[in-house]
């Protein structure tokens, strides 16, 4: 157990910090840095083979059939697109049960509508719980065809509790199975048709041992006394609602830093938001279709003409050719409309960086606060990151009107915190020693 913390209150007499009950850990093999493991065992292929992957939907349906024989919890993953489409859509799911196998479903060359062809899945899913690896990664491309988790388990966020400083799939897998994983196929373009086998291999292989990595990581936690922390953080990720669409994502664009000049900026604006459009309308990654740099650049020479547009780097190749008048009547809007805003309106605090000089007790706040999260952190092996959002912990300084005592202190950082839907588990063991802290720093 800690020991109990004292802080100075704001009146000068000395109060005591209520002892924040935390489990007792130790070190376990499965804590130890990577290289102090036994060498670990190539998997290299599914243990009962690849099986062939459900396209129409009469497969689609033999495949939950095949799902409901099971039993247990479901290993479910997902593969996208990204850095080819637009959308982030899923182009593949890998299903595993206990009792049925792994089952690879084509969500969508079944040429129907996809929830109502892929609702037997749905429906079996429905049942037990899910465990996935990085669950925020696949969930909303999984609730667009319908598939929701009545419970979940996720081994990334478990092994981030665990504080193991790598939580990669085959990272955990080989630190807790002593298997090796392969480098696989993760960022290829899953929208190809026909998919490899060995892409096929390496999709069955992610789910393959993904419930004895659960099992396995769980009992650390339960070891650690963090197995409630855990299960409430699978909730609130199960749970959580969709963050809403930055409107300004243009802002976004790299090398946008460089850009000062409000005209400048509403090219960058105008060539990004043409570049949208395209990009949704063809379901093509923006990137593919003008780099972020290639924008900058244009913005930045402002061209009047073809023939000086397509002088500029990117925009002479034969594609950019082609769409060279697009780019300059994209370049004219933004000599013609009004600029924006030089800064993104804030919703929220500025940059810590900025803190010192706009607001020095804000910035006061904030060191004391990280000073006694980063000790926390050591004390119950949890990333400080994960014991609270850094977002939080900034408005919270930013905002923190001072309060007379300690005991406010703790009820307003409890009110916030609260409101800022941090967990139980967080607010039982952040909330003494952050009044402590702003309460000291006033």
């Amino acid at each position: 157990m800690p020991e109990p913390e004292n802080a100075a209150s704001p009146g000068g007499a000395d109060e005591q910090v209520p002892e924040t009950q935390v489990p007792e850990t130790q070190v376990s093999e499965e804590q130890l840095p990577d290289e102090q493991l036994p060498e670990a065992e190539p998997l290299l292929a599914p243990r009962d083979g690849v099986p062939k992957v459900s396209v129409s939907r009469y497969e689609i349906a033999d495949a939950a059939e095949l799902l409901a024989s099971g039993h247990g919890p479901f290993a479910v993953d997902a593969e996208r697109a990204s850095g080819f489409r637009y959308s982030n859509r899923a182009y593949l799911v890998q299903i595993r049960r206990a009792g049925a196998g792994t089952v690879l479903i084509d969500p969508v060359s079944h040429g129907g509508d996809p929830l109502q062809v892929l609702a037997p899945v749905a429906d079996v899913l429905s049942e037990a719980e899910w465990v996935l690896h990085a669950a925020d990664q696949d969930l909303p491309c999984l609730a667009e065809i319908g598939m929701h988790p009545p419970s979940l388990y996720d081994t990334e966020l478990a092994g981030r509790l665990a504080n193991y400083d790598r939580v990669n799939l085959a990272a955990m897998v080989q630190r807790l199975l002593g298997l090796q994983l392969t480098k696989g196929h993760g960022a290829a373009d899953w929208s190809k048709r026909p998919l490899p086998a060995e892409w096929l291999n390496y999709a069955a292989l992610d789910v393959e041992v993904l419930l004895e990595l659960r099992d396995a990581v769980d009992a650390v936690l339960q070891e650690q006394g963090k197995a409630d922390w855990a299960a409430q953080e699978f909730e609130y990720l199960r749970t959580a609602e969709a963050t809403p669409t930055r409107r300004d994502r243009w802002r976004r664009t790299s090398g946008i830093h460089k850009v000062r000049d409000p005209r400048t900026l509403a090219a960058v604006r105008e060539l990004w938001q043409t570049r949208d459009q395209i990009a949704r309308r063809r379901d093509i990654a923006p990137g593919r279709i003008l780099p972020d740099s290639a924008i900058i650049s244009a913005a930045t020479a402002n061209p009047d003409t073809v023939e000086k547009l397509t002088a500029l780097p990117i925009f002479g190749g034969s594609k950019q050719r082609r769409s060279a008048q697009v780019w300059l009547d994209a370049l004219t809007r933004a000599r013609t409309g009004e600029p924006p805003d030089a800064q993104e309106p804030s919703n929220g605090p500025p940059p810590a960086s900025r803190w010192a000089r706009r607001k020095p007790e804000a910035a006061a706040r904030l060191e004391a606060a990280r000073a006694e999260l980063s000790a926390l952190s050591e004390r119950v092996s949890v990333p400080a990151e994960n014991l609270l959002s850094p977002e939080i912990v900034r408005r919270l300084c930013w905002d923190w009107q001072p309060v007379d005592g300690l005991d406010a202190a703790t009820a307003a950082v409890e009110a916030f915190l609260r409101g800022s839907a941090a967990r139980q588990w967080q607010r039982e063991l952040t909330v003494p020693v952050l009044a402590k802290a702003l309460a000291t720093a006033g």
